[in-house]
């Protein structure tokens, strides 16, 4: 692998939903840095080739078929890793569920249950068989995928929103029990990261723009960085943290279209900004 420093050599990561978007892009970062990393997804057969493209590149991987909010998958999923690789090392709790939209009226209990079973009740089940490995050696990191819904709230996505604050509870709460095991938990946020195909169009990718006070869209591979902070030493008195990575999205009170005081009315120096 290109560019690597080795910072997570021979360490184990299991990266779920690692097989597309936000953690493919960590898996690969993890697997650059000397990671053996473990690809699950609800598609075992992307979960495969995710792996097989790592290890063609000179990485360690492999790549489980698993739907962590089914705690059997999920114990499947430990004791293949702790059959291959003996132990874990770091968690990235990725698998998540954002693209069914209902709003609040139309709702139903199925739809409520299925984002707190993939968003929630998955990291609690796959942070626990971590945990229970981790904590006799002293030793861990488990980093769990939040979102802007967490604190703030979409529209048509109640459902989503609730899950994600559990997300950010759960880490709170999982980094103070765990603490004095050696186990560090913290959580990801990301901003409006493109990962699917409608997130490409021209016209959605202007908007994005538009609205991050950075000027661009996110990109799976801004998230990166950021985990690899987590997961490694340089983060190792950090915990029960959530570290934002979405180019100033939530600090703003309105979005630009509204602002009373547009970027075009801000200083020129050196040209335009942005």
């Amino acid at each position: 692998m290109s560019g690597a420093s080795g910072r997570l050599a021979d360490r184990v990561a299991i990266v779920t939903g690692g097989a597309h978007g936000i953690g493919r892009a960590i898996a690969v970062g993890f697997a650059d840095e000397g990671a053996r990393v473990v690809i699950a997804d609800i598609d075992g057969a992307a979960a495969e080739k995710a792996a097989g493209e790592i290890v063609s590149e000179g990485g360690a991987a492999i790549g489980v078929g698993a739907d962590v909010s089914r705690s059997a998958d999920v114990d499947r999923l430990f004791d293949t890793v702790l059959s291959s690789h003996g132990t874990v090392d770091i968690l990235v709790n990725n698998a998540g569920e954002v693209t069914i939209q209902r709003h609040f009226l139309d709702s139903d209990e199925q739809w409520w249950d299925h984002f707190l079973d993939t968003n929630l009740k998955s990291q609690y089940l796959c942070g626990r068989r971590a945990a229970a490995v981790m904590a006799p050696r002293r030793a861990g990191c488990i980093i769990n995928m939040s979102s802007g819904g967490a604190t703030r709230a979409h529209r048509g996505m109640v459902a989503y929103d609730a899950s994600k604050a559990g997300v950010e509870g759960l880490t709170r709460s999982m980094a103070l029990d765990l603490a004095p095991y050696g186990i560090r938990v913290n959580a990801l946020v990301p901003g409006l990261i493109a990962t699917r195909p409608p997130h490409f169009e021209p016209a959605a990718l202007r908007l994005r723009d538009e609205t991050v006070p950075l000027g661009r869209s996110g990109a799976a591979q801004d998230l990166v960085g950021p985990a690899l902070f987590l997961a490694g030493d340089e983060s190792a008195y950090v915990t029960g943290a959530t570290l934002v990575v979405d180019g100033g999205l939530l600090v703003q009170q309105r979005s630009p279209q509204v602002e009373t005081f547009p970027v075009e009315r801000f200083p020129e120096i050196g040209g335009s900004p942005g």
